[in-house]
């Protein structure tokens, strides 16, 4: 879907079709107020202050016949420009345009856009006239507080998008119906996947049994490649006290994204926002040899960070969350096998999962900030260069990134595309050359001296939950059968001739391990089976009087519409052959 605010053209168009939704919404409502209205990467959006008014679904309509009415009117679009005291004088009676410009330095020249009879302060640049915006659609409408601050006044924000042609407006429609339709939160409510309540608290996810379900098989299926690969895994709190944090530096380079302290006792704590001050701790509680490296000590770990309100989304971006994470204790000759075999590691499981939309960005420091990045640049260059040497090998496209690295060294970033929003980090491999000299780890070399070893951070899920906020929006919630919360949906034809059969065939099922859930509701047939197609069960068992009599079993596929009918040991072969298959 294309990014509306990163495009030229459309980033003009979107900021002047955001002006005629202005002008409408004065039109209709004389008293209202405005705030900003940027152009964001799904078109543009306005903050007003409609006094005692509450915006509908109505209200929508009515400003779109407006904005219509005053696009085909055609007025040019005028740029002046101002003094501060003009602009003050000419926007007195709004306080949110003057909060603005008294905050705009002295002597500056302002410059606002008039058409007809509406002017809004804006640096611009717009297109020549309202008719070019003709094509736009009003989205959806929220509340947004002022200045983004929960002490102020709760302002209402429109959103809407603007194209050159009605054909490019239809289309960017239907690709964002298509966003909707794979919206993870939308398909978690349907498959009663996790829930939110305010209750608990914004941003603190609780899994459902099918949530959970699906969890536990993500989890065990990383952990068992971990382990096949020589991955140790441990288990530590989810607090930690403030002088860790400052010992592993993230106090002074972290501190906004962690959770307030709380004093217990003599001692300082805080909710972990990463692992990898525990994991340095278990390194250095015994002594090593260069025989024990690397040593590669992972944990399914419970982290909390903070992150602003408006930044939440459903399991994607949450306040609390579980890592899929790592980190490998190295010599620096073992570098480049250890961060190759962790790369090997993401391409495996994307290639199972079927991942297939996603592009490396190799995160390097900015040489010219010597406050955010550890001051050392011969660490930095030998890190930056090995990264680009494995990359380069492995035959991997990637984008390098100045000044996103994190402050102990470079790293590694997989990108990927949700169905909604901008994209993220998916999975991320990390070089540090850092903690380990600020922990004071060592082990000792084949020469008998002690030399302190690298770490690699990684995480190739991530984060569970974001993994499968991502993996429930690729599959549209049509998870393979390996992974599916309920696999095997049976439904008796009717109860009173065929529940008896159909409660055999759940015990020989459940007995294979199978995720079984028996519909033996009194509703009617086709009911059921809408039903299980809603819940994107991946087999459904129609079991009547032929299937009692002949002791096999009929069953569909989920987005199938061809009924099978096996016998028993026949059916049990041919789960067992789906559920190897991954995708």
């Amino acid at each position: 879907m294309i990014n509306i605010k990163e495009n030229e053209e459309l980033n003009k168009l979107n900021h002047s079709c955001a002006h005629l939704m202005a002008q409408a919404v004065k039109h209709l409502y004389p008293e209202a107020k405005f705030w900003v209205g940027p152009v964001i990467e799904e078109g543009f959006y306005y903050d007003m202050d409609l006094g005692d008014h509450t915006l509908t679904e109505s209200d929508l309509e009515a400003i779109s016949k407006e904005m219509k009415k005053i696009a085909k009117d055609g007025k040019m679009i005028i740029r002046h420009e101002i003094s501060k005291e003009e602009a003050l004088e000419m926007f007195k009676g709004d306080p949110y345009k003057v909060d603005l410009i008294e905050n705009m330095e002295e002597g500056s020249i302002i410059s606002c856009y008039s058409q007809g009879d509406f002017t809004d302060l804006c640096r611009g640049p717009h297109v020549d006239s309202v008719k070019e915006c003709k094509n736009f659609k009003l989205l959806k409408f929220s509340g947004s507080y002022y200045k983004g601050d929960s002490k102020n006044k709760v302002l209402q924000r429109v959103y809407g998008v603007c194209f050159k042609t009605a054909e490019e407006l239809e289309n960017h429609l239907k690709e964002l119906e298509e966003a909707t339709m794979r919206d993870h939160r939308k398909i978690g409510k349907e498959l009663g996947i996790f829930l939110i309540d305010d209750l608990v608290g914004k941003g603190l996810p609780m899994y459902l049994p099918n949530g959970f379900t699906m969890w536990n098989i993500l989890e065990n299926y990383i952990r068992n490649k971990e382990i096949a690969r020589g991955y140790k895994h441990v288990l530590t709190p989810p607090i930690g006290n403030v002088e860790l944090y400052k010992t592993s530096g993230h106090w002074d380079h972290y501190q906004e994204n962690m959770f307030p302290k709380m004093q217990v006792d003599e001692e300082e704590f805080v909710l972990r926002p990463m692992n990898c001050p525990h994991h340095m701790v278990i390194y250095g509680s015994e002594l090593h040899s260069y025989r024990d490296l690397p040593l590669r000590i992972a944990e399914i770990a419970r982290d909390a960070r903070y992150e602003a309100s408006g930044a939440l989304k459903g399991i994607e971006r949450v306040r609390t969350f579980c890592q899929n994470d790592s980190h490998i204790f190295c010599t620096p000759e073992q570098i480049e096998s250890e961060f190759k075999g962790v790369v090997d590691l993401i391409l495996e499981v994307y290639k199972e999962m079927n991942i297939k939309n996603y592009r490396f960005e190799l995160s390097l420091r900015d040489s010219k900030d010597t406050v955010k990045y550890y001051p050392d640049d011969e660490m930095w260059n030998n890190a930056e260069n090995k990264l680009r040497e494995v990359l380069n090998d492995l035959g991997l496209d990637y984008v390098e990134k100045i000044g996103e690295a994190a402050f102990y060294g470079p790293k590694l970033d997989v990108q990927v595309k949700p169905a909604v929003g901008p994209e993220y980090t998916l999975s991320t491999c990390q070089l540090d050359f850092c903690l380990p000299m600020r922990f004071n780890l060592t082990y000792v070399d084949k020469d008998g001296e002690k030399k302190t070893p690298v770490v690699i951070h990684r995480a190739i899920l991530g984060s569970i939950d974001r993994f499968m906020a991502f993996y429930l929006e690729e599959t549209k919630g049509n998870l393979p059968l390996w992974l599916s919360p309920v696999q095997i949906h049976i439904l008796p034809v009717n109860n009173e001739y065929h529940l008896e059969y159909a409660k055999e065939i759940e015990e020989l099922l459940n007995k294979e391990g199978y995720r079984v859930y028996l519909d033996d509701r009194n509703e009617k047939l086709g009911y059921r089976m809408r039903e299980a197609v809603m819940k994107k069960i991946p087999v459904t068992i129609i079991l009547g009087q032929k299937e009692v009599d002949e002791k096999v079993i009929s069953f569909r596929l989920h987005q199938n519409e061809e009924t099978k009918t096996m016998k028993q040991e026949e059916f049990l072969e041919y789960l067992r052959n789906r559920t190897k298959e991954m995708n």
